[in-house]
């Protein structure tokens, strides 16, 4: 004969154990989800912003070599390619070419007198927005 002991610690969980347990799990994923998914959407701004500061120093570099930064209309990508009408560039400036922002679209750049802009239009691009959906730029 098998003693009560031994019938009991082979019959694993009651329902009701996995039940709580399950809720537990619920609870603990309904609290600690929409923290990490809030830090993957900050992530993207961040990522943003470093890479329109990397460009910015690449465009610095640029002035250095050429004596002026590159025209509205060479854009970005005269830190890659050489523009006809830049005799001392020494590039490319960038490894890899223009990087997109992180929502997969160009950034836009503008030089209006010395004054150079980059910006990335955000989460949802288009102009302003704010928490993801605002514009991110080198200059405030």
């Amino acid at each position: 004969m098998v003693s009560t002991r031994s019938r009991r610690r082979a019959r694993g969980f009651t329902l009701i154990e996995l039940l709580v347990v399950l809720a537990i799990l619920t609870l603990l994923a309904g609290l600690v989800g929409p923290r990490v998914l809030g830090q993957l959407g900050g992530a993207k701004s961040k990522t943003a912003a470093v890479q329109i500061a990397d460009l910015d120093k690449s465009l610095e570099l640029f002035k250095l070599d050429v004596g002026r930064y590159p025209t509205t209309e060479e854009g970005l990508d005269a830190l890659v390619k050489k523009p006809g009408s830049a005799n001392a560039w020494n590039g490319p400036y960038l490894k890899g070419g223009v990087p997109t922002d992180p929502w997969g679209r160009v950034y836009q750049y503008a030089n209006t007198g010395g004054k150079i802009a980059i910006v990335s239009l955000g989460a949802d691009g288009a102009v302003g927005g704010e928490g993801e959906d605002a514009d991110i730029r080198n200059i405030p």
